[in-house]
């Protein structure tokens, strides 16, 4: 019962080889072919697929939402260059357009259930009105979450999308990513998910408690972060985006407690990221760590979007 894993970029590949090593995220292989060399039949006997890998965020994070290694489960969060305002805004036409193959995988395979991201853009979501209530000026647009939720839902899945930021769960920036979900229907006619086993607690290396499971509520602030408070929003630890540290939901005392605070002119303090350590020069493997950071997810957001999915659909 293991996990599989798939990441073109060879280092990145060998950075979850190391992950998987030390125990940090489920243990499994790691296929370093291109989605578009994989064939349904390669993902017979796993029990997790992890497609466009990178460092192993989702499963960190799925770990964090108490889904233990061993239920099925499969993620994706396709390149986002060509939906991003930075890169060159090909869209569709961009060969690194790579969501219709994974849910063709998903199609051929049917996962009871999985999750994915990406970036929140104009592209992905569609055209939206400048002002409240308004209308959209011109004619509807190719979007990219609709089109793989048109693909999904041919396939017989239930979708649900949120925009979150990272902001939102302690972190020290904004990082506004689209979470998505999806939950296999027991049959055209229905709308009830296929059932799921109910995720034990999980516990770190020295036994305290890392998540209640998903049916329990993060705190009382539903572990977001809130400016006005200055103590964590729960006792439950939403873990490490180091992947390993202690870390709740506070920017306090979690993984960003080394951020630069701020006291604002609203007299409020908020942190700001702490300095660009990763940029600096001199420092080991440098351009990998910024691919591999630049890349990833915000595991403790994910996290939030998988125990707020999963009560939703359960």
């Amino acid at each position: 019962m293991k996990a599989y894993y798939n990441e073109y970029d060879p280092k990145a590949a060998a950075w979850l080889r190391e992950l998987i090593k030390r125990g940090l995220i489920a243990d499994g292989e790691v296929d370093e072919r291109s989605i578009l060399e994989v064939k349904p039949d390669d993902l017979s006997g796993f029990t997790q697929c992890h497609f466009f890998a990178g460092i192993g965020g989702w499963s960190y994070a799925l770990r964090l939402a108490g889904w233990p290694d061993d239920q099925p489960v499969w993620t994706g969060s396709p390149p986002c260059q060509p939906f991003s305002s930075a890169g060159q805004r090909k869209g569709k036409e961009d060969e690194r357009h790579l969501a219709p193959h994974f849910a063709h995988l998903v199609d051929a395979r049917r996962p009871p259930i999985l999750f994915g991201e990406q970036v929140a853009s104009a592209a992905v979501f569609g055209k939206v009105a400048k002002k409240a209530r308004g209308t959209v000026e011109g004619s509807p647009e190719w979007a990219w979450f609709n089109d793989l939720q048109d693909r999904l839902e041919a396939a017989h899945y239930a979708v649900g999308v949120s925009d979150i930021p990272a902001a939102g769960v302690g972190a020290p920036h904004i990082r506004q990513r689209t979470f998505f979900g999806a939950v296999g229907l027991a049959d055209a006619d229905s709308a009830r998910p296929q059932g799921h086993r109910r995720p034990v607690e999980q516990h770190d290396t020295e036994g305290r408690e890392v998540s209640a499971g998903w049916g329990a509520e993060s705190g009382k602030h539903g572990g977001l972060a809130d400016a006005e408070r200055g103590e964590r929003g729960s006792d439950s630890d939403h873990g490490s985006a180091g992947y390993g540290e202690d870390c709740g939901p506070s920017p306090l005392d979690g993984f960003w407690r080394d951020a630069d605070w701020l006291f604002c002119r609203d007299k409020k303090w908020r942190p700001v990221e702490p300095g660009t350590f990763p940029l600096a020069h001199g420092i080991p493997a440098r351009v990998v760590r910024l691919r591999g950071y630049g890349n990833a997810i915000v595991p403790q957001a994910a996290a939030e979007f998988v125990r707020s999915f999963l009560n939703a659909t359960h």
